[in-house]
């Protein structure tokens, strides 16, 4: 198991985590319109393990037309905190990460603490943002992370990617999210906040699944 969370300060949102709480939907933080999709994308090992290296090494975002820019690692050793099990409850193991992987051009996957820039458009919404790696999670039948924002997005908020295989043997990717309007048009328009993230959702879909039609 490796589980890694990180919390700082320079995130523009108050509630760091909150896509793992059960009653998002119902009680997302203030100001938000939350999020929360899932899809079965197939069965067995293999198919989870398969999905779990596209998503820990950026196939989600970058597959979704989305750059992947200025990844810089934590300043210090990631600390392995408080993260969340399925309930949404926090579990707090201790240890440091000592492992680091790259994917083939060099960019290091997923890591706790980590912050980077992402670029592009979603149709005629925006995407450009710097974020920050709230938490990850590998885990033998889970695996996934959050992203939080830290500024120059037009929503500030989280979301969350987790692949999870049960013991039915199916595999399933959830994309949970809350998203505050900060672009003046997005505080005016707020369906626009949820065209933008329905469309993101799907995106992220068919980057991971080769099910999806």
């Amino acid at each position: 198991m490796r589980r890694g969370s990180f919390r700082d300060e320079t995130v523009d949102y108050a509630a760091v985590g909150a896509t793992q709480a059960p009653d998002l939907m119902q009680y997302p933080p203030e100001r938000s319109i939350p999020s929360h999709e899932s899809w079965r994308i197939g069965s067995g090992e293999e198919r989870f393990r398969a999905a779990g290296e596209a998503l820990l090494s950026w196939h989600a975002q970058r597959d979704a037309g989305l750059q992947v820019r200025d990844v810089r690692p934590a300043s210090g050793p990631a600390y392995t905190g408080v993260s969340f099990d399925e309930q949404g409850q926090p579990v707090a193991p201790t240890r440091f990460e000592a492992d680091q992987r790259f994917d083939e051009d060099g960019t290091p996957y997923v890591g706790a603490g980590m912050t980077l820039r992402l670029h592009g458009r979603i149709g005629s919404h925006s995407a450009d943002a710097e974020v920050r790696v709230i938490f990850v999670v590998e885990e033998k039948r889970r695996i996934g992370f959050a992203l939080g924002t830290v500024g120059d997005s037009v929503v500030s908020g989280e979301e969350s990617f987790m692949l999870d295989w049960y013991e039915n043997d199916e595999v399933w990717f959830t994309v949970r999210a809350f998203d505050a309007p900060v672009a003046v048009r997005y505080r005016m328009l707020p369906q626009l906040v949820k065209h933008r993230r329905r469309e993101l959702a799907q995106r992220y879909l068919r980057a991971i699944s080769p099910m999806y039609t």
